[in-house]
């Protein structure tokens, strides 16, 4: 996999791994969507039009698994993570996901709400 380097990165020296979007595979993107904290993110940052920090997200793991899961939805091109200051910011591959898997990104979220709102009603 070869480093995509946004211009902030290469001026602060700090840079994340990104696959190319040429690079990002069907099978990793729905292994990263397997996970429900993944998932959890996703759909958080899919109802955001802004870039969230990382501290943003309250999800019920330690904070090294937290990392973990951020770490396998940018490794599998599903977000995109820079740095702002101290601050690891997070965005959406969107336009990446539905140029080369067309609804499935749009399929998921829609299925997930769905589960959701069964989930509820059987409660």
């Amino acid at each position: 996999m070869q480093t995509q380097i946004t211009p902030q990165a290469q001026a602060t020296g700090r840079s994340l791994e990104h696959p190319r979007r040429e690079e990002i595979r069907l099978e990793d993107v729905l292994h990263a969507l397997s996970d429900p904290m993944r998932l959890r993110v996703v759909r958080t940052l899919a109802d955001e039009s802004c870039d969230l920090s990382c501290s943003v997200f309250d999800l019920p793991v330690s904070k090294s698994t937290t990392t973990h899961h951020f770490r396998v939805l940018r490794e599998c091109g599903v977000i995109h993570q820079i740095y702002r200051g101290t601050a690891k910011m997070n965005a959406l591959r969107r336009e990446d996901l539905d140029a080369l898997f067309p609804g499935l990104l749009d399929s998921v979220l829609t299925a997930v709400a769905r589960q959701e709102d069964r989930a509820g009603d059987q409660g």
